[in-house]
């Protein structure tokens, strides 16, 4: 199932569903390889969703969202 592209000119996450989970991102943008990673990931790693700290890796992303991981910034969009 290919839902989601990533653009890694301008660290857009472009989605083709309504939202996608913090943990799919997190695999999308190589910072995981697989779902099981996501439970230590969201622990270990400095992640912020709209500038709120946020520790759930099943945390629902929208368009127009935008995360920070350990300083890097991506913008999930539609």
């Amino acid at each position: 199932m290919a839902f989601f592209l990533k653009g890694l000119s301008d660290m857009n996450v472009k989605i083709h569903t309504d939202y996608i989970e913090l943990q799919q991102l997190l695999k999308l943008t190589d910072w995981i390889s697989t779902g099981g990673e996501a439970k230590i990931a969201v622990k270990k790693l400095n992640i912020y969703v709209n500038g709120i700290k946020e520790g759930r890796r099943g945390k629902k992303l929208f368009p127009g969202d935008k995360v920070v991981i350990q300083g890097k910034e991506y913008e999930v969009t539609k």
